[in-house]
């Protein structure tokens, strides 16, 4: 008895604070597109619900055999009232609070209606969808229209053309095709144009020996590395005499302007953080990075490859003039588009007034999650995202590894997960799903658990790779298995063919 009114007055202050910062946040709620009032409305009460340690309410709830709060994302208000309503029905008193089962502005089964519609109307999906739908990346093979139709046919409903890569010609061709093979086959699929954002990469490989270039560089743990500064280094080599690169491998770096912004004993990582280095000069023409992290055996640095900086604050544009200058073919071919490198409010507010200029404010914007700033503002950067029609949410893994640290991806992407559901909105599960069985054939045993568990997503991202239709296949086949046993965090319940087949034969040959 003592305990059940503690847990109701703790419960009782939970909902204050809900209410409070509802009404707190009244303004942020109001300046949403109508189409996400609903959402932001029952965003904010998460947000609020998570402020405090409910893992001893949890417990206890749980001893009670009442219905946690562990899964309440999707109806926060309505599944607290529920709890503090039993709750005094167990004491005989009654629950003066807006209670009324199934029957709360922002229910069980409403809000699920309207994660369902805000995913419906991102993804362009008109017949009865699945729970998680499959995007693919297209590569130069989707060029060829029997391709990108047999992708189609396997399972694609989302087809994704990387603008980091090729050109308007390539991708209209790509677009082209989706559509026609669409029509053809009766089967929706979306396009999908990512961005390309500020690429932060390693350029040209300077020379060691008598002019010779070399396709990568090899470094072992302990060894020094020079960032150049693209042009400082094409005036170094210039010199002829090539002085540090006879001693110290020098890279360059395609984007001159981090080096206002990186500090002494910043962190680096190149290639998918395969090799980790710790900035120890800064020179006016390159950057002196002693190598931590890298293969036993030494780790091959190429050009083109991928640099992040997890501990500098970048004053990089993420609309770069590049990407604005794409935005007229994607806006006129695109059913939603992909904002790379996202990290501040203030960047979705340039891309919703570039998209207002060209008339097409209605393109669903996918904001990805890549860097360790994005993560840390998600919820301001979901609620400005808010403000237009549709909006989605990428957690694009690889590069939140490198920036987070692979040990806290699996934290960070449930995170991800629960403040999308929250906010009734998709997420799209990224990187190197399946990612062996596309490249080479085969995928490994922790590739079909991570798939599976990606069931709780909206929508899964494919990469391109040889086998990329056996990938698409696969996939359908465990999402289809997957769904029937779990939707979101929760477990359908389904009918356990093995707990059933137990009890019809095999109960009769236990030894008593």
């Amino acid at each position: 008895m003592k305990d059940i009114n503690k847990l109701i007055e703790d419960l009782l202050e939970i909902r204050r604070a809900i209410l409070d910062g509802e009404k707190e946040f009244k303004e942020t709620i109001n300046n949403v597109h109508p189409n996400y009032r609903y959402s932001a409305t029952n965003f904010i009460r998460y947000l609020k619900l998570r402020t405090f340690d409910l893992r001893k309410i949890q417990v206890q709830l749980s001893v009670l055999g009442l219905s946690s709060i562990s899964h309440s994302e999707r109806h926060v208000l309505a599944n607290i009232e529920n709890i503090l309503y039993f709750l005094h029905l167990s004491l005989g008193l009654e629950f003066n609070g807006r209670h009324d089962l199934g029957k709360h502005p922002a229910n069980f089964l409403e809000s699920q209606k309207v994660l369902k519609k805000n995913t419906k109307r991102l993804f362009k999906v008109h017949q009865k969808p699945k729970n998680t739908t499959i995007m693919v990346t297209l590569s130069s093979y989707a060029i060829e229209y029997s391709h990108v139709k047999d992708l189609i046919i396997a399972g694609m409903g989302i087809a994704r053309i990387n603008c980091s890569h090729d050109n308007v010609v390539v991708w209209e061709k790509m677009a082209d095709n989706v559509k026609l093979a669409a029509k053809e086959t009766g089967k929706k699929c979306a396009l999908y144009f990512d961005l390309a954002g500020p690429k932060l990469r390693t350029g040209k490989i300077g020379r060691k020996t008598k002019g010779k270039r070399n396709p990568h560089i090899l470094l072992c743990q302990g060894d020094i590395l020079h960032l150049y500064r693209e042009e400082a280094m094409a005036e170094e080599l210039a010199k002829g005499k090539n002085t540090h690169a006879d001693k110290i491998p020098m890279i360059s770096c395609r984007i001159p302007e981090i080096f206002n912004d990186v500090q002494l004993n910043d962190k680096i990582w190149f290639d998918d953080g395969k090799i980790g280095g710790v900035i120890e000069e800064k020179n006016g023409d390159y950057l002196s990075i002693r190598i931590v992290t890298t293969n036993p055996k030494g780790g091959k640095l190429r050009e083109e490859k991928g640099i992040n900086l997890p501990q500098t604050t970048l004053n990089l544009p993420s609309l770069t003039n590049e990407d604005i200058a794409n935005l007229p073919f994607i806006a006129e071919h695109a059913d939603m588009i992909g904002f790379s490198f996202v990290r501040k409010p203030t960047d979705i507010q340039l891309l919703q007034y570039e998209l207002r200029k060209l008339g097409r404010s209605d393109l669903g914007i996918v904001l990805k999650i890549e860097n360790k700033e994005a993560f840390n503002n998600l919820p301001s950067l979901i609620f400005q995202g808010m403000k237009s029609p549709s909006l989605g949410v990428m957690t694009a893994r690889g590069d939140l590894a490198v920036e987070l640290g692979a040990e806290r991806l699996s934290e960070v992407q449930e995170q991800i997960l629960w403040l999308c559901e929250a906010a009734l909105i998709p997420n799209i599960w990224a990187t190197q799903v399946l990612d062996s069985l596309a490249k080479k054939g085969i995928a490994a045993r922790a590739e079909i658990t991570d798939a599976a568990m990606s069931a709780r997503s909206e929508c899964v991202m494919l990469n391109k790779g040889e086998y990329i239709l056996e990938a698409v296949k696969t996939l359908v086949n465990i999402l289809d298995r997957m769904e029937k046993h779990q939707y979101k965090k929760q477990g359908t319940l389904r009918l356990l063919k093995v707990a059933e087949k137990f009890f019809i034969t095999e109960g009769n040959d236990l030894v008593v």
